[in-house]
């Protein structure tokens, strides 16, 4: 720019100039350089565009009446709500029409006589219809209040049900995917039970069986009788099936093929026993104490049934009751950690039932679908022990009353008549509601399932036919039935 100038600016005057002209020369070229400055703004200024920024006062009012234009969009969100009139907005109704009739009563009766007196009257009619129309205005307010605040809650309730309606189809989701991994990855209860059909005493049974069109006399039934007499099943069982079957050769000509249809009919009715495989129905939450000897089982069985309702969608949270084996929290710490459940546990040989108070109160403080209490393992011929139980039993009512809801034993099949003498002795302590019997898998003692149901009438829930979560299933009797008796 100062090129251009030196351009266009005047020739410099001569030195012998007078001063005048010098002022001159220089004032000129202030003006020009003004000039150029002006041109480059506005050249600027029109690439730039115009200034938009509004005035002060447009601006106070839109920022005045963006709230408003919010509040409308929400308005035109919520559901349409009408609350009937309060009695009070019905008494200011009815107290603005009696005045505003009066009012026009009193402009009648002025027009028509004249009277100069009804004009004071007239006067105070419309103020008191004036006062009536404003008071019934704020509890019009009021009522649009109280529908703007009903429609904000339906919506808040909607929006939460469709969060939990959300969240139920993803569990079921998960429950269903982890339904296929399991039926896909575990062993059927038929192949756990295959010991005892080809090795146990479905195999001698099979064998009596076999006769086909050969009748039932004396012969066939001692031969019965011996068969399920050393089976696992127990005696007074055994007993019953004999005396079963003896009764139904008197009324009727048997044959063997119809002798094993006699026996399992009477098994499958023995063995249909109601149980809970929802590991829910109590509380919340719903607590199960699981009880059993040592080295039956329990703490690898709370595994398994922590990580199958954690599959399902359920909250759960563990008690390490065992204060006295050697590790037994840490085992069920591993166990926690897989399933992804909540462990509760003590100092090493602190009181089971303190423990198992604590995890029951969190539970309910946390709002847990499902408590599990682990409790030391313990002799079913040890009476003291036994006694602890009935300590547990009743600490976890005081921590919530009711529970627990459940008490499950889990019992090792491979003992065969043992188990049935443990649940018996654990029965009477404790009061069993479900069994779940591990080891199935790798025994010949099936059997026992049904001495345990026919003398305790304690329904078996869950059998153990393998090592993965998966192989704890859930107890049919019709599968069992068909997996000892069908070829």
């Amino acid at each position: 720019m100062w090129l251009l100038l030196a351009d266009i600016s005047p020739v410099p005057p001569p030195a012998a100039e007078s001063d005048l002209g010098a002022l001159l020369w220089g004032g000129g070229c202030l003006l020009v350089a003004i000039f150029m400055v002006w041109l480059v703004r506005r050249s600027l200024r029109a690439r730039r565009g115009p200034d938009v920024t509004p005035p002060p006062q447009l601006q106070k009012d839109s920022q005045e009446l963006q709230p408003r234009l919010e509040q409308k969009q929400t308005e035109n969100l919520l559901p349409k709500v009408e609350l009937p009139p309060s009695e009070q907005e019905a008494k200011k109704r009815a107290e603005l029409e009696a005045a505003r009739q009066k009012t026009a009563e009193l402009e009648a009766q002025r027009k028509a006589t004249g009277d100069a007196k009804l004009k004071e009257d007239l006067e105070a009619a419309k103020k008191d219809a004036y006062r009536a129309e404003k008071a019934l205005e704020v509890e019009e307010k009021e009522r649009k209040k109280r529908e703007r605040e009903e429609a904000e809650r339906l919506v808040e309730e909607e929006k939460k049900r469709k969060i939990a309606e959300l969240e139920r189809l993803e569990a079921e989701k998960k429950a269903a995917e982890q339904r296929k991994v399991d039926a896909e990855a575990g062993q059927t209860l038929a192949a756990g039970l295959s010991k005892t059909k080809k090795e146990g005493f479905m195999a001698r049974l099979a064998g009596l069986f076999g006769g086909g069109a050969k009748p039932v006399d004396e012969s066939v039934l001692a031969e019965l009788e011996e068969v399920l007499f050393t089976a696992d099943i127990g005696v007074k069982t055994a007993s019953a099936l004999v005396e079963h079957a003896r009764e139904k050769a008197k009324s009727k000509s048997l044959g063997s093929a119809e002798l094993k249809g006699v026996i399992r009919e009477e098994v499958r009715r023995i063995v249909t026993l109601s149980a809970n495989h929802k590991l829910g129905g109590g509380g919340p939450p719903h607590v199960i104490m699981v009880v059993g000897v040592n080295g039956a089982g329990k703490t690898t069985t709370i595994g398994k049934l922590a990580a199958k309702a954690k599959a399902d969608g359920k909250k759960v949270l563990l008690a390490a009751g065992d204060t006295f084996r050697a590790a037994a929290a840490e085992q069920l710490d591993v166990w926690a950690e897989r399933a992804g459940a909540e462990l509760v546990k003590g100092k090493e040989e602190s009181d089971p039932a303190s423990v198992v108070f604590d995890a029951v109160k969190k539970g309910v403080e946390a709002k847990v679908d499902l408590v599990i209490a682990d409790t030391a393992g313990r002799l079913h011929t040890k009476l003291n022990l036994m006694e602890e139980l009935k300590k547990v039993r009743r600490v976890i009512d005081k921590a919530l009353p009711g529970a627990p809801h459940e008490v499950l034993l889990v019992l090792d099949s491979t003992n065969g008549q043992n188990a049935i003498m443990q649940a018996r002795q654990f029965h009477d302590a404790v009061g069993v509601t479900s069994i779940a019997l591990t080891k199935l898998d790798g025994t010949a003692k099936g059997g026992v399932i049904i001495g345990i149901c026919d003398e305790l009438k304690v329904p078996v829930a869950w059998a153990g036919v393998g090592e993965k979560v998966a192989d704890l299933r859930p107890f049919e009797p019709k599968e069992f039935v068909e997996a000892l008796f069908d070829d």
